[in-house]
């Protein structure tokens, strides 16, 4: 398509003794890029073209008599705004180099941004298809907000409401278990497996994420019992060139699940922009048969039951149905299926969210991952447009400034005939031609830091916006839209010049023109001021987050989640787990060794209503809990401010004790954590009554985005499912070598896998960190374009200043004096912008800030800061020209006199 189009303007324009041999030519440099693989060869191709668009090549007004006089005007306008280039070269390369970055930026930023917007674009229905959200209420407090629902929720909606025409409901097992999945083919050394990409999905899930298939067919691949449909990646690690069709896989998990599937189907990798990654699919029904006893279970656990709320459930909704409407009525299907709730004082709200909107603006519990940052992305699309706007407001001053340069040339011409009406067509043409010029440098400047950007912005290299419709579109309406903006001002500035002034040397800049010229370096250096004050907030915010005590220690954690094959007997479990601590606490690299059922970074799932003895049930409160074991806070380096921890010695305190951390006890109604010990708390849903033996500081489960829950925490035993295992920094090459030695010993069987803390609970900062080094950079580009347009502006001014120096000179003016002279307008302007938009920004990042539970003060320094880096910039960059017209001598200037 492109190709296409460019070999027609090729011959449109080229004259028939050179388009046969050129275009030969081009057309065999085209295959060459196609042979060696090189990336866009008909971009390439198209970019050439344009670059022997020049007056040489074109074809004679002779050479065609059907021409008309707008075309030999047109080719005219195009000659004139060429030469103009060559003959002022300082200002179109400023020009052209400044528009370039701008656009180049701008064109990066769409980018990123089509990227984060292009979640579910793969998904034909994405806008009939939303998740069924759940908001759980205790004693008229939310509990949380889940994207997870009850299992009957999908099968309810599809029943009761005929705007719903399909469910489909996922069991994310892969994040919730320690999942192995074997080959069993009759390998000698089967394909075992740890995964965490995998879901049992209903059979409705296939056709309605329109999933597709490379082998087996979509709307029947999951309707039987223990079948699985994998991704093409995983088909080759498993089978590798064998057809994967009929083949068997078992899965095991730590919950002695033990499963063996028939692969009926081969999909095509999932894209990585969508917010629900997978590689391996089993049969929702699966599920139902590990009911061995048929006692029905099963059928309420993962059928239709309103208990449990683990499941993703999916629904599609007729064309053009109003969801908010729809979702109105979903209280009376709550009343209808959980009229407990009112009896203990609960209240269930679903509600939907549109599968388009869930990577940007969902951050509920269990999201399948961590999702993007819908503010971010608002934020670097309103940079993308201020840099774009810096760029064109450069041209504009540039071109004015230029005036008295381009006033002989207007007076000529309207003196040999020109009307208004062509001078302004000529102004526009060149501003077109700057435009285009810039436009091929910036894809010039994108393709050279192609990989540097993917890197910083996170954006996969598989995901190109070149082959896009819409991309080419705003690609030209930018070209338009910016010669229009950024020429049309100067073109009737230029055109309307007189003649008969003009030619008598007694042009003079309109005080409107001066002010314009003044109040445009006031926006630009006003938007670099701003950029440079957000990027301080937003690395001081990242900073503080990353730096502040989350309350305990993470620094050389390594993290190993428990075997997913593990012996049904609880007794041979514990020995396991006693000889895998016991045998790495003997390793000298090996600092200590303690389990837990939480892992800092990742939201606590569970939640229950706890009161103490004297409590009535109104007054539960509702905790999150989580297990440790003996040795989890000394090693975590948790404190323990009132009480004591759990002890080895002390055997009751499995079964009787609990700790609570700090705000869970205020919570409770006690004052100081003191008063907490030794009272007695009830938890109904548990029939338990342990005493609380102490009272943890609190601290930061999650990244500070979130607040430090309130929680208790119990005594877990052998029932760990994560073991954090501090090492020695010198020696962490060994220790991770001993660590999968010893689980060998202990968990034989079980393929070896642990990250780092640290790393893992950063992960979850990634949106904020693509957002502050994207922010960083293209403020970067800003401040650049600005600075460019300001060392042509302040080149110009000296110039048309040149004759006023001299006589300064000649009168006794020292360099000095000159300097201030020329730099002093200038820094009046910036400071101007700095003390006007210091108040804006201040205003704009307490508001960004305001989404942060845990924040900085914005204070005095970032303002000072932005002010003194864009004063030196500006003094730095109209230094060579003020030191060099301070410098020169009036006799070059005043010769002519």
């Amino acid at each position: 398509m492109i190709k296409q189009l460019a070999s027609k303007f090729f011959k449109f324009y080229c004259h028939e003794d050179y388009w046969l041999d050129i275009s030969g030519d081009l057309e065999e440099i085209y295959r060459y890029n196609l042979k060696a693989n090189r990336k866009y060869p008909q971009l390439r191709y198209l970019i050439q073209v344009v670059e022997l668009f020049r007056p040489s090549l074109m074809k004679s007004i002779s050479e065609n008599s059907k021409i008309s006089n707008h075309t030999i005007m047109l080719k005219n306008y195009f000659n004139v705004a060429f030469r103009s280039l060559q003959k002022n070269r300082l200002y179109s390369f400023i020009n052209i180099f400044g528009l370039a970055i701008g656009l180049a930026a701008f064109l990066m930023i769409n980018h990123f941004v089509a990227f984060e917007k292009s979640y579910e674009n793969h998904i034909v229905n994405k806008n009939d298809i939303y998740r069924v959200q759940l908001d759980v209420y205790q004693n008229g407090e939310l509990i949380y907000k889940s994207s997870e629902n009850y299992p009957g929720a999908g099968p309810a909606l599809l029943e009761d409401f005929a705007d719903v025409i399909s469910s489909a409901k996922l069991y994310n097992m892969g994040s919730k278990n320690n999942v192995v999945i074997t080959s069993e083919n009759g390998e000698a050394n089967p394909q075992a497996l740890k995964h965490k990409r995998f879901l049992y999905a209903e059979a409705a899930f296939l056709p309605m994420f329109s999933n597709q298939m490379i082998q087996g067919d979509a709307a029947t691949a999951l309707e039987k019992p223990f079948t699985i449909v994998i991704s093409e990646s995983m088909a080759k690690k498993y089978f590798g060139n064998e057809n994967p069709m009929g083949k068997l896989l078992r899965l095991e998990d730590d919950d002695f699940n033990n499963e063996l599937c028939e692969v009926t189907g081969v999909f095509k990798d999932v894209p990585e922009n969508t917010h629900l990654k997978y590689d391996v699919l089993i049969s929702f029904n699966t599920l139902f048969a590990r009911d061995t006893r048929g006692t029905g279970w099963a059928q309420t656990r993962y059928g239709n039951g309103w208990k449990r709320k683990d499941f993703y459930t999916y629904v599609q909704l007729q064309p053009n149905t109003d969801p908010k409407k729809l979702e109105s009525q979903f209280s009376a299907l709550v009343d209808k299926y959980k009229p407990e709730n009112q009896e203990r004082n609960m209240k269930d709200v679903l509600s939907l969210q549109k599968v388009k909107d869930i990577h940007l603006f969902s951050q509920l519990t269990d999201e399948a991952e961590v999702n993007g940052n819908g503010d971010g992305v608002f934020y670097i699309s309103i940079i993308a447009f201020f840099i774009l706007i810096i760029a064109w407001v450069n041209y504009i001053n540039l071109s004015t400034a230029r005036a008295f340069d381009r006033g002989r040339e207007v007076g000529l011409r309207k003196v040999m005939g020109s009307y208004r009406s062509s001078l302004i067509t000529q102004f526009l043409v060149e501003s077109l031609v700057i435009n285009g010029l810039a436009m091929l440098l910036a894809f010039a400047m994108i393709f050279i830091t192609t990989n540097f950007f993917h890197n910083l912005s996170g954006t996969p290299l598989s995901y190109v916006i070149w082959s896009q419709s819409w991309f080419w579109m705003l690609v030209g309406g930018i070209i338009l839209i910016g010669s229009l903006l950024s020429g049309i001002y100067p073109a009737f500035v230029l055109s309307s010049f007189k003649p008969v002034q003009v030619l008598h040397g007694k042009l003079r800049t309109s005080s409107g023109g001066v002010a314009l010229r003044k109040a445009l370096v006031i926006f630009q250096f006003a938007m670099s001021v701003a950029l440079i004050v957000g990027t301080a907030t937003v690395f001081d915010q990242m900073e503080y987050m990353q730096n502040r005590d989350l309350g305990f220690d993470m620094n050389q954690t390594i993290v190993v989640e428990r075997p997913p094959k593990q012996d049904t007997s609880r007794q041979v479990r514990i020995a396991n787990v006693l000889s895998f601590k016991t045998g790495l606490k003997q390793r000298p690299e090996i600092l200590s060794v303690a389990g837990s059922t939480l892992l800092p970074g990742k939201k606590l799932r569970f939640k229950t209503p706890i009161r103490t003895s004297l409590q009535s049930q109104e007054e539960a409160v509702p905790l999150s809990v989580a297990g440790i074991d003996f040795d989890f806070a000394e090693s975590m380096d948790m404190k323990i401010i009132a009480g004591r921890s759990f002890s080895e010695e002390l055997r009751d305190d499995l079964d009787s004790l609990v700790i609570l951390t700090e705000n869970a006890s205020r919570a409770m109604g006690f004052e100081k954590p003191e008063d907490a010990i030794g009272k007695r708390i009830e938890i109904e849903r548990f029939r338990w009554s342990p005493s609380i033996v102490g009272v943890m500081a609190d601290y930061h489960q999650e990244n500070l985005k979130e607040e430090k829950p309130k929680t208790l925490i119990y005594l877990s035993g052998g029932g760990s499912e994560y073991f954090m295992i501090k090492i020695n920094a010198n020696s962490a090459s060994q220790a991770i070598t001993s660590i999968e030695e010893q689980w060998h010993k202990s968990f034989a069987g079980n393929p070896f896998h642990y990250f780092f803390l640290d790393e893992y609970f950063n992960s979850y900062y990634e949106s904020e960190r693509q957002f502050k080094d994207l922010f960083a950079a293209f403020s970067i580009l800003a401040i650049i374009v600005g600075c460019l347009g300001l060392f042509g502006l302040s080149s110009f001014t000296a110039i048309q200043r040149a004759r006023e120096i001299a006589i300064r000179k000649v009168l006794g003016s020292t360099v000095l004096n000159i300097i201030q002279l020329l730099s002093k307008e200038f820094l009046i302007l910036v400071g101007t912008a700095t003390l006007i938009i210091w108040p804006v920004s201040y205003y704009l990042m307490d508001q960004w800030l305001s989404n942060y539970p845990y924040r900085i003060n914005i204070g005095w320094s970032s303002f000072l800061y932005s002010g003194v880096v864009v004063l030196f910039v500006t003094a730095v960059t109209i230094s060579y020209q003020t030191l060099k017209s301070a410098t020169a001598n009036p006799v070059d200037a005043l010769n002519h006199e």
